[in-house]
């Protein structure tokens, strides 16, 4: 039996796969904007978008530590939706800031800015709350008055970069502040952020926000602020091609010295529809099932049940049960009249299937894309923000 210790995949949240495969183009044109930015030339801010399980999560972080590694600091964060932007920002910050400390020379100059960005997060503060319940940043230095403390986010936000950045520029590098679910930043937070990278581009400061969200997440930036456009660099990352997603099994494959075979590799590419996080748990449910080396084709299929159970369970059911019956109703709606595929559908066929007027539905559609189970593909179209959502929920009326 294949020795389960031995077994090198390792499906999870954020989890980076033992093989980063397909992301070289990405990652190379990020060493090109850490570069570019460091020797004072002016780059975009990044934004990755793509569909659930194709790997933004694990990209960002590769991202941050290429950041670490050049002596740059870096801070990464996850949106939440109705959650206020300072206090998560000002941990990222927090990081970053003492990433730069330990390369610099003055120590009241990191002191100040540790200040600037005290008195930024005790701004998320509400004004009326009692001394006892007001929320202490971990940061030993007193606030500054006067700086990135005026409770307008977005001077805030102005504010405070230009300090950190100028603190960075002091040792020669540059900040990147990574935001992961950049979707769920709320409408005022997000203007304020686009407001900020565009006085910081401007300057020229040595700053760069690298944001990870859904597919719909240009459009909200746009909405959000019509110059964002020209502000980001959209990349969108999508599932892996057959190369690359051969590359992802063969590698990890072989670094343990053993071997899978042309047909299982087929079948795990057919399972897996190329996306990196069904990869992973396709392969790694066939490691375990093969009674000997090489993987099979077989063996794929003795796993196959067993990893679309997990599946079931963390990937799809998690998501499931977080929408309401009448949310539900809707998804069910989707999955039929796209016939499980992951193609988008027309929110007017949706009314017309449920046999109800499009405005009736509105309520259940603005939810489930708050919740990010579906996002606007396009105007008058609805698709699932997880690949194979609607497969998962076909089967389960069979």
């Amino acid at each position: 039996m294949m020795d389960p210790v031995r077994n090198p995949f390792a499906p999870g949240a954020g989890q980076r796969p033992p093989e980063l495969a397909g992301r070289e183009k990405e990652l190379a044109a990020f060493e090109v904007v850490l570069e570019r930015i460091a020797r004072g030339r002016p780059e975009r801010s990044l934004v990755l978008t793509g569909l659930r399980g194709v790997g933004k999560t694990v990209l960002l972080g590769e991202l941050r530590s290429m950041a670490v590694r050049r002596g740059w600091g870096a801070g990464k964060i996850e949106a939440r939706p109705d959650a206020d932007l300072r206090r998560p920002l000002s941990a990222a910050l927090h990081r970053a800031v003492r990433d730069l400390a330990v390369r610099h020379r003055a120590p009241e100059r990191v002191e100040s800015v540790l200040g600037t960005l005290k008195a930024f997060a005790l701004k998320s503060n509400p004004e009326n709350a009692k001394l006892r319940d007001r929320w202490q940043p971990g940061i030993d230095v007193p606030a500054t008055t006067g700086r990135a403390d005026s409770g307008d986010i977005e001077i805030d936000l102005v504010e405070l970069f230009t300090d950190v950045a100028e603190l960075a520029q002091d040792v020669g590098t540059g900040v990147a502040v990574l935001i992961d679910e950049m979707q769920d930043i709320g409408a005022d937070d997000i203007s304020a952020l686009c407001a900020a990278c565009h006085e910081l581009s401007q300057s020229g400061a040595p700053l760069v926000v690298v944001g990870a969200g859904l597919p719909h997440l240009p459009a909200l930036l746009s909405a959000s602020k019509s110059y964002s456009e020209r502000l980001f660099r959209y990349v969108r990352i999508d599932r892996l091609d057959r190369e690359d997603a051969d590359q992802a099994v063969l590698v990890p494959v072989d670094r343990e010295q053993a071997a899978i075979t042309p047909a299982a590799l087929d079948a795990l590419f057919d399972r897996s529809g190329g996306y990196p996080y069904f990869i992973q748990a396709f392969a790694k449910a066939a490691w375990d099932a093969a009674p000997t080396d090489p993987i099979t084709v077989e063996d794929v299929a003795m796993a196959a049940p067993e990893a679309e159970e997990e599946l079931a369970v963390g990937f799809f059911g998690s998501r499931y049960e977080r929408a309401t019956p009448a949310e539900r109703e809707y998804l069910r709606a989707m999955a039929e009249l796209t016939e499980g595929k992951d193609d988008p559908a027309g929110t007017s066929d949706v009314a017309v299937f449920l046999g109800r007027k499009p405005s009736s539905l509105s309520p259940a559609r603005d939810s489930l894309i708050k919740k990010g189970l579906v996002y606007s593909a396009e105007r008058g179209r609805i698709a699932f923000t997880v690949p194979h959502f609607g497969r998962y929920l076909r089967g389960m009326e069979e």
